[in-house]
């Protein structure tokens, strides 16, 4: 069993999340942006810690084994909050145990509802689809995503 870890971003090592964000095989999931510099991650990571400080919201950094595998976290969305997990190709394996964290958290926000977006270039999750009280195709961006609702109570264990 890999050990999971969350911690805050001011934890993350800048140049290795440079690494993860301008992966290749990462970006192909993720709305276009321009590839980070030293300086780009570093606003992205103060963007990030403003939201972590709103309330109901929580940014996190995910170390498996003491690596940097990605980030996750619960966000404002315009319906409500998000859900969002980035993970290097390396532990894709691991995404039903973040998962099931940012509902654990959702839950402990007292959140009844998030919703989670995944690009067009993802597959449609059959099990996501079971688990969502409505899914359907929306526009964030200018690209298209698979948005699942998911009733958070129903799905914290």
């Amino acid at each position: 069993m890999r050990n999971i870890e969350f911690v805050g971003l001011d934890q993350v090592d800048p140049e290795a999340l440079l690494a993860l964000m301008n992966e290749a095989s990462l970006r192909t999931h993720l709305v276009d942006h321009d590839y980070f510099d030293s300086t780009g991650v570093r606003a992205w990571v103060k963007e990030k810690e403003a939201l972590d400080a709103l309330p109901g919201c929580r940014v996190r950094g995910i170390h498996v084994d003491g690596r940097l595998a990605g980030w996750c976290g619960i966000q404002p969305d315009e319906a409500g909050f998000e859900l969002a997990i980035v993970l290097s190709r390396a532990f894709w394996g691991i995404g039903l145990s973040v998962f099931r964290s940012l509902m654990s958290w959702a839950s402990e926000f007292g959140h009844e509802q998030v919703l989670f977006h995944l690009l067009g270039s993802r597959p449609q999750y059959r099990a996501l689809e079971k688990m969502a009280d409505k899914v359907h195709n929306s526009e964030l961006l200018g690209r298209r995503f698979t948005t699942y609702h998911l009733t958070v109570e129903q799905h914290v264990q």
